[in-house]
């Protein structure tokens, strides 16, 4: 689905994601930050809830931030999770992964993977788990999907990937045809991968989705930006997995860059990211079951 906007949507979303960490509003009074499950020892991270729902009740949303595999920003991160909670009706707990360089690939997949299975230890049914995404953290919600593939674990109800890398030989047309649209580009891409990577292959899966088996994997939603150097990768992974029989939903938001919804954390709604949410909600409302 191509998505459109305004003649100065695009200007107004890249100036809201260029404001300050510093100007991230406070989360909403009734955000809840309790531990919605009981037994997460061992699992880095922090339940945030804005539904009014508990996890048994609802399902659970696991939220991957992204920062190119090695930096993470708390307080955006915070808020982006109350947005997903409100988004999908349902807690969240925000993964807090291992960092590259000091841990490389496949530190922050191993992470993803042990707090989805402590999630089904605890008798939460993986049809009520949606696993979000957003850049590197896109990444590793499809790598996720691979690793549990890989161990024969059970598939969560579906996956939302925002921004996605997931061809690491970065080999997208994209990388060039929107070279100077976006706000990262093929060298920024190069030196997140050579970290990440830390030696290990570009073109294998799970540390690159789009070389992996992709039949058998739950329901996706991919969305990108047509401005953005990483809208080829959303493609043909998309086409990919189609390809494969599985239901995928491609949404493109016609003029926007890397990780546009980021836009929605200075707390100035826009008509773009209005839409980004909704098309959350009615997406993981079709997957409840």
């Amino acid at each position: 689905m191509n998505i459109p906007a305004g003649p100065d949507e695009t200007a107004a979303v890249m100036a809201q994601m260029r404001a300050p960490a510093a100007g991230t509003p406070e989360p909403p009074a009734d955000a809840d930050f309790t531990v919605a499950l009981p037994r997460m020892e061992g699992a880095a991270g922090q339940w945030v809830n804005t539904s009014g729902r508990s996890a048994a009740e609802a399902g659970i949303t696991l939220y991957i931030h992204g920062g190119g595999f090695a930096h993470t920003e708390p307080r955006m991160e915070r808020l982006m999770a109350c947005h997903l909670s409100k988004a999908t009706a349902r807690p969240v707990f925000a993964v807090d992964y291992r960092l590259a360089p000091a841990h490389p690939y496949p530190a922050a997949l191993d992470d993803v993977t042990a707090v989805y299975c402590r999630l089904l230890d605890q008798g939460v049914p993986e049809s009520r788990i949606v696993l979000f995404g957003e850049s590197a953290g896109g990444t590793l919600a499809l790598s996720a999907l691979l690793a549990l593939k890989e161990i024969a674990a059970p598939m969560p109800a579906g996956v939302i990937a925002v921004s996605p890398l997931t061809d690491l030989t970065l080999s997208s047309p994209s990388l060039d045809i929107n070279d100077e649209r976006d706000m990262i580009n093929r060298a920024v891409l190069k030196g997140v991968t050579t970290q990440y990577l830390a030696g290990a292959r570009p073109d294998l899966a799970p540390q690159s989705p789009l070389y992996g088996d992709l039949r058998g994997l739950p329901a996706l939603l991919l969305i990108a930006g047509s401005a953005e150097v990483l809208l080829d990768d959303a493609r043909r992974f998309a086409a990919a997995a189609s390809a494969a029989g599985t239901e995928v939903t491609l949404d493109v938001y016609e003029g926007m860059p890397h990780v546009f919804h980021l836009a929605m954390l200075p707390g100035v709604p826009l008509p773009t990211t209005t839409t980004f949410l909704r098309r959350l909600a009615e997406w993981t409302e079709e997957r409840q079951r």
